[in-house]
């Protein structure tokens, strides 16, 4: 059986001295790179969640597990008979056609690791990149996934991401908002703020530091116009926001005082012909 064994592994393949053996230990070199690059990038990832953020951890754990491929199949090419000095040579003539034809990937690469040492959005967050709102679902080595608020995932190219002006709406610990109301002039301004306040306090994430702002903004046409700004933690911003400003209209209703629709008043002067008499208009 053994001696059955020895010659089938050292079947010759092709004419370039390649023996079945040898293409048997590529293949189990590679195998157990993927294999050791996964498990060591999970632990690594676990071993680091206790003192760095999501998306610094994730980047890391990819980094590690292509560099452990790379050097995998630097150790299993000379099983084939690679002479890696040679690659080295051949690099050196496919190295105009690669940065030719690999420019954008090799920018995408640097920018994926400029953006995690400078860490401007991480795993979580809710962002702006151009006409893409989202929350950001994952930082790859070359592009960054975000999920739009529609549910449409969307690749960014991490080049794109570096160089476009990127807005991280949850950065901050808090964030504020702000509500344009509009009350009749016979109402009592200083009874509507004090309403709008009670409000306020009532609800559980609206802060009281930043303290709430609300003032007499506007002498409108139709409308004495207040001013509302709440802070609110953005994680909770969009609730706080849309909660709090029915309960507002609600409460200055209860209150007797009226948001007024939008009003004109004609005038006609005497003698153009506009008016008509009781008798002229039967």
């Amino acid at each position: 059986m053994a001696d059955i064994v020895n010659v089938f592994l050292n079947l010759p393949v092709g004419t370039n001295d390649l023996y079945v053996s040898d293409i048997l230990y590529f293949v189990i070199i590679i195998i157990s790179t993927f294999i050791l690059a996964a498990y060591i990038s999970k632990k690594i990832k676990k071993g680091l969640s206790g003192w760095m953020p999501v998306n610094s951890r994730e980047m890391a754990s990819k980094i590690l597990y292509f560099s452990i491929v790379v050097i995998g199949f630097l150790v299993a090419l000379p099983h084939l008979n690679v002479n890696l000095s040679g690659l080295l040579i051949a690099g050196g003539f496919l190295s105009i056609i690669i940065g030719l034809a690999g420019q954008t990937v090799i920018a995408n690469f640097f920018s994926g690791l400029i953006l995690f040492f400078e860490q401007p959005i991480k795993i979580g967050d809710n962002i702006g990149v151009g006409d893409t709102l989202g929350t950001v679902e994952d930082i790859r080595i070359l592009s960054t996934i975000i999920k739009t608020y529609d549910g449409i995932y969307t690749r960014i190219p991490n080049q794109t991401l570096f160089t476009s002006n990127i807005t991280n709406y949850v950065a901050h610990v808090a964030r504020r908002f702000e509500y344009s109301v509009g009350i009749r002039y016979s109402d009592d301004a200083d009874r509507a703020i004090e309403v709008i306040w009670k409000v306020i306090n009532r609800h559980p994430f609206a802060l009281k530091s930043p303290s709430p702002s609300i003032y007499v903004d506007e002498l409108g046409d139709n409308a004495v116009i207040l001013i509302v700004r709440i802070w609110a933690p953005s994680s909770e911003w969009w609730d706080v926001r849309t909660e709090l400003l029915w309960k507002i209209k609600l409460a200055l209703e209860e209150n007797g005082i009226q948001i007024p629709f939008p009003q004109r008043t004609l005038w006609f002067p005497e003698g153009t012909g506009r008016e008509k008499s009781a008798d002229e208009s039967n």
